[in-house]
């Protein structure tokens, strides 16, 4: 008779929490690997990983090395018109019902509730959404230093590029987001006002080598207010760095970022 396996309580986690984003054409489990560094680096913190919530070619950079990890692989935008069309309404609302269940799924695995969610990080369409959570909190909220008390401090930013995403329906029709249905990886003229700033400190990770770097640096310049902005550059291309010389610098950055916006660690 098979002997009926023991049952162990979730074990309480109390860590400041960091939402983490993956890039379009991989997975939750896909960028928790590509991050294993960082999460050695950043012991006092708990980075929790969510899947977007669209089904997706792998991308680019996902084979071969993580082909195996799939099907299916995810995307949070549209890229390819072969993505299947949906209203912006509905695919806003897509993407922020993923991201709540899965902050609800860790709330269990922390043995009902865990630490204060204080940051938000994203590689590539992860950093996009990333900004854009980090924009509608500041925007939307009617007190701006409750909500950065209440809600995310910060943000880390990898190769991420403009221009942000409109997640509320009262957001449709400003010309410097897009909406959540359009193709992701069109051109906007960004706005270059203040109100289309992000006041919330971000750490904007470039790598050197990226096709895309000049985009990249145009979202830190135009979505971010210099004040609160870091930039850690490094010698890559478009990927998510794992050598701990490279990851050291960002780490300490979170630390410091963090600390400065009184995060308990």
């Amino acid at each position: 008779m098979e002997a009926k396996r023991k049952w162990y309580p979730p074990q309480r986690d109390r860590r400041p929490r960091i939402l983490c984003l993956h890039g379009g054409g991989t997975t939750a489990a896909i960028f928790r690997a590509q991050c294993r560094v960082l999460i050695r680096h950043l012991p006092h913190f708990r980075l929790v990983f969510a899947d977007a919530p669209f089904v997706s070619e792998p991308g680019p950079d996902v084979v071969p090395v993580y082909e195996a990890w799939g099907p299916p692989f995810r995307r949070w935008l549209r890229w390819k018109h072969s993505h299947p069309a949906l209203d912006d309404e509905a695919a806003a609302r897509a993407i922020l019902t993923s991201l709540e269940l899965c902050k609800a799924r860790d709330d269990l695995a922390c043995g009902g509730r865990g630490g204060p969610w204080v940051g938000v990080l994203g590689f590539s369409q992860g950093a996009k959404i990333a900004a854009s959570l980090l924009f509608d909190q500041h925007v939307w909220e009617s007190d701006e230093d409750d909500a950065a008390a209440k809600g995310y401090r910060f943000g880390v930013l990898m190769a991420g590029r403009g221009p942000l995403v409109a997640l509320r329906r009262e957001s449709l029709g400003d010309p410097a987001l897009m909406p959540a249905a359009a193709m992701s990886m069109q051109c906007f003229e960004a706005s270059r006002t203040l109100m289309h700033r992000l006041r919330l400190p971000t750490i904007h990770v470039h790598g050197l080598r990226d096709e895309g770097l000049t985009w990249h640096r145009k979202m830190s310049q135009q979505y971010c207010d210099p004040d609160v902005t870091t930039i850690v550059e490094w010698q890559g291309a478009h990927r998510v760095p794992v050598k701990a010389d490279v990851v050291e610098p960002i780490a300490a950055e979170i630390y410091r970022v963090a600390k400065e916006c009184g995060v308990f660690i």
